[in-house]
């Protein structure tokens, strides 16, 4: 009814989020929940909220972009132009991690980013470039221990009308396509020389993980780089032999075939 497939997530992640629903909603069972569901669109997008887990930070894991920086960065430069998909991207504080660095190593301008996500509202929100204020001095930190190499300061500004947030540089989203995308359903959509996708598969069955290491190969340029979260692996995914390591500790690969 609704277009999203939930049957290989993680059974035991899947049943405390559909609990968790239950209770937000003021509900009495799952069975009621169900109800309201199937003929409520706004509660569906209150479940699939819940369903879908949007935990992100910018710059996170700062060893992962200073690895990024100076193992990737150098092999990017010799593209004439690169393609990056941020395979759920959340809110979009990693994609505008992304932007900064590129801009910072001069490749900015030939980079196309497309941020995908199946949570419509976590769209419209990294579409907007804000970002709660109480979070920058983290983000600070972790953009200077990812190797930044100017103010981070410089990127946003306070808004004059919510205190409470910042807006990043609209610069930093002009190359960046924004775009609905269901990991589970739908299929490959362009050839990609780096794909970000961390800490989304940890929430998947090992048959979903398997179906979405297929997609990403599929995607995946010769000699495209992949991240993937560090609580993720490819190990036992049926695609370890196409890849090759950059960093094992920042779950970082090359494909080679």
């Amino acid at each position: 009814m609704y277009g999203n497939d939930f049957r290989d997530y993680a059974y035991d992640s899947i049943c405390r989020r559909i609990t968790h629903a239950t209770k937000q909603q003021g509900l009495p069972s799952v069975t009621a929940l169900l109800e309201r569901v199937l003929h409520d669109p706004d509660s569906m997008e209150l479940l699939l909220r819940s369903l879908t887990i949007n935990v992100t930070e910018m710059f996170r894991t700062p060893s992962l972009f200073q690895t990024f920086r100076t193992k990737v960065v150098p092999f990017l430069h010799t593209y004439p132009s690169i393609r990056i998909w941020h395979a759920g991207c959340s809110t979009g504080e990693e994609v505008l991690s992304m932007s900064i660095l590129l801009q910072e190593e001069g490749l900015y301008e030939k980079a196309r980013i497309y941020a995908t996500d199946i949570d419509q509202e976590a769209l419209e929100q990294a579409q907007s470039g804000r970002v709660l204020i109480g979070s920058m001095q983290q983000y600070t930190n972790n953009y200077m221990m990812s190797g930044g190499t100017g103010s981070f300061s410089d990127y946003y500004s306070v808004n004059s009308e919510d205190g409470n947030k910042v807006t990043f540089n609209r610069s930093l989203l002009d190359h960046v396509i924004f775009a609905g995308h269901n990991l589970v359903t739908d299929q490959s959509f362009n050839e990609f020389h780096v794909i970000f996708c961390r800490n989304v598969m940890i929430y998947f069955n090992r048959k979903l993980q398997q179906r979405v290491h297929s997609l990403f190969h599929d995607s995946l340029a010769q000699f495209g780089v992949l991240a993937i979260g560090e609580r993720e692996t490819i190990r036992f995914s049926g695609f370890e032999q196409y890849y090759e390591q950059i960093s094992e500790s920042e779950r970082l690969y090359t494909k080679i075939k």
